[in-house]
């Protein structure tokens, strides 16, 4: 006979089979959602390069329209999810908003200031500050995730060449790249830690919020163009909504509660080489010679890093 597991309600059930070798089911679930996130952010970059209008504009609308699409969603089913959260899981989610804000409002100005390889390479450090914020916390990563982590970056390196320049703009432009990549390092940690306790929904809506108020005014501040685009620019908005931030970044935030910020944060190195190869795809744009080797060693970086999350 089948074992069976007593419920509180005094009813037996058929016990549930162990979990098979490897990875358990639910974090094998999250890798495949996890390369469906780094797809999906992959066409950010593409998308804000053929978006006219601002770029601090660019970002406040595509959380401003992701919270519009989330209200009705949180307001009708989510609601007791919401309420529910405590004070400290509130301010945290708060703070990762607000370095969300930062991120955004760091590298996508920098896209116009510097050259996109340079803001790229610099942006996507992220996992080595998640790592060394890690390490200023008290854990420990394992050395094999220091290794994997230096040479996923080292393969967005040979994508990019890290092109910089002397100019006082190119330099102020890589150095809003870098202040975006440290941003986005503490919104993966802090995102990380409100989801051991506040659902994907939940957290989401109040990061997207905090994001989009603090942006709304900057834009505001800086005299950013709000409106008064083409419909082509609307549409181009709209789909950067819904594939680099509902689906893109949602998903990331679904996933890091289970691979962890490392992992999450390495992974995201693959939307370089993932973002040569739409537009290759789909501007037409011929990918570098070096995109595939490129690809090859952030996925092998990225490997070392799950092997050794998983260790340990």
């Amino acid at each position: 006979m089948p074992a069976t597991a007593r419920r509180t309600d005094g009813v037996t059930s058929p016990a549930l089979a162990p979990p098979p070798p490897g990875l358990p089911a639910a974090p094998r679930v999250d890798l495949v959602l996890l390369g469906v996130a780094v797809a999906s952010v992959s066409f950010s970059a593409p998308l804000i390069a053929a978006t006219a209008a601002p770029a601090l504009a660019i970002a406040f609308w595509r959380n401003a329209m992701a919270v519009g699409v989330l209200s009705p969603v949180v307001l009708l089913k989510h609601r007791a999810a919401l309420r529910g959260i405590g004070r400290r899981p509130l301010l945290l989610a708060v703070a990762a908003g607000a370095l969300l804000a930062l991120h955004f409002g760091l590298w996508l100005p920098s896209l116009r200031m510097t050259s996109v390889a340079s803001s790229t390479a610099l942006c996507t450090t992220t996992p080595i500050w998640t790592t060394i914020l890690l390490r200023m916390r008290g854990h420990r990563p394992p050395r094999m995730v220091w290794a994997g982590t230096l040479l996923a970056v080292v393969g967005v390196v040979i994508l990019t060449g890290v092109d910089m320049t002397l100019s006082p703009r190119a330099l102020a432009g890589d150095a809003l790249a870098l202040g975006g990549g440290i941003a986005a390092a503490g919104y993966v940690l802090l995102g990380a830690e409100v989801r051991r306790t506040v659902s994907t929904t939940a957290y989401t809506y109040v990061c997207y919020s905090t994001t989009a108020l603090i942006l709304l005014v900057t834009c505001l501040v800086a005299g950013a163009d709000l409106g008064g685009y083409s419909a082509t620019t609307w549409l181009q908005l709209a789909a950067l909504t819904a594939a680099a931030q509902l689906l893109g970044h949602s998903l990331l935030n679904r996933v890091v509660s289970t691979l962890g910020p490392s992992v999450t944060s390495t992974a995201i190195l693959l939307e370089t080489p993932g973002a040569a190869l739409i537009a290759a795809l789909w501007l037409g744009q011929q990918p570098p010679t070096a995109a595939y080797p490129a690809l090859a060693v952030i996925l092998a970086g990225l490997a070392l890093v799950v092997r050794a999350s998983r260790s340990a």
